[in-house]
């Protein structure tokens, strides 16, 4: 008796039989939302940041050590604030409202640096955009972490900041195009800077969601905020505090670049230079970072921060100042996404 030929609904009825392969995990809507978040909040911040320097010493004449001690407590503010609001944020379940929160305050101080009259004002209105800067980053760390698998966190984080530095590179091409084509004044590119961070708002109200946790259900005890962190946390956190008491203020790398002979026009060009070596590198170094691990990730980022600013005191021309911030780039790269993603395995 002559076989039977298999024919085609055969092998669709053996296909279904078999058992599915798991779906490779994904980044969802949370992540791409807070990505645009950034990338907008990057825009309107980096149209403002590589200009305030110069800012700040020709128009306003404040020396260096006063612009030291603006950016000095600009981020000391933020850090500060970022403690706070992450037991906030884990108290109360919620990372959306203290989000928005963080970033409508930036959205609405930042520009304000185009009616400053004096260096003082400038630095009170940076520590009020940094304060919104504090109250955001933890919660919104949170939430991306809480928002994909764990076995892709360093993928996620890496293209967070990649969204974030994309940002960083239009931003000042944005302000070199109105300054040079327009002919305009500095402080027409800070008020033009309200635009995208009003942007930002309207994708983070309308598109991120909070991620609902056992604790939001009817009747559930609140969560437990007494559980100790763990040696292993304070380890790592105690030397990325080591390392950030000897991270210095990019303003100053700004000045030296200056100090080399780039131009005050190219200031914003340079600037978006180092964000496109930050943003084609975070991702990649995320992913990197899930593959061999955070701590030889985070080494060789921190090994690349210590060779650029050995290369800024030794350098003497222009062009090294471009080669300087390209690898400067390279330690965001691989540090950024590496730093939360180490953070979120030992507290999860």
């Amino acid at each position: 008796m002559a076989r039977r030929r298999p024919s085609a609904q055969d092998d669709r009825v053996k296909d279904d039989s078999a058992p599915a392969s798991p779906a490779a995990p994904r980044l969802g809507r949370n992540v791409y939302a807070l990505a645009a978040v950034s990338f907008f909040t990057d825009v309107s911040s980096e149209m403002i940041y590589p200009l305030l320097p110069v800012f700040l010493s020709t128009v306003l004449g404040a020396n260096a050590s006063f612009i030291g001690a603006i950016e000095g407590a600009a981020e000391t503010t933020a850090s500060l604030l970022k403690l706070a609001s992450g037991w906030w944020s884990d108290r109360v379940s919620k990372r959306k409202p203290l989000v928005v929160l963080g970033y409508g305050i930036a959205t609405f101080m930042r520009p304000l640096v185009a009616i400053a009259q004096t260096a003082s004002q400038v630095l009170l209105i940076r520590v009020s955009d940094r304060v919104g800067k504090g109250i955001r980053n933890a919660p919104r760390d949170a939430l991306i972490a809480e928002s994909v698998d764990p076995s892709i966190r360093g993928r996620a984080f890496g293209f967070h900041r990649a969204a974030d530095h994309a940002g960083g590179v239009l931003g000042p091409l944005i302000a070199f195009a109105v300054l040079t084509w327009h002919l305009a004044e500095l402080r027409t590119v800070f008020w033009l800077a309200a635009v995208p961070g009003v942007l930002s708002l309207i994708v983070l109200i309308a598109f991120v969601r909070d991620i609902p946790k056992a604790s939001d259900a009817p009747g559930a005890p609140p969560p437990d905020l007494t559980q100790p962190l763990g040696a292993s946390f304070w380890r790592v956190l105690v030397v990325i505090f080591v390392f950030t008491l000897g991270n210095s203020t990019d303003a100053f790398l700004l000045l030296r670049a200056a100090q080399l002979g780039v131009p005050v026009a190219l200031a914003p060009i340079l600037w978006a230079a180092l964000h496109v070596v930050k943003s084609a590198s975070s991702t990649p170094g995320g992913m990197l970072s899930d593959r061999i691990g955070r701590r030889p990730t985070l080494a060789a980022g921190w090994a690349l921060y210590a060779l650029v600013y050995l290369g800024f005191a030794r350098a003497d021309a222009a062009w090294q100042a471009w080669a300087l911030f390209g690898v400067y780039g390279l330690y965001f790269g691989l540090t950024e996404g590496a730093e939360r993603a180490f953070v979120a395995d030992l507290v999860r």
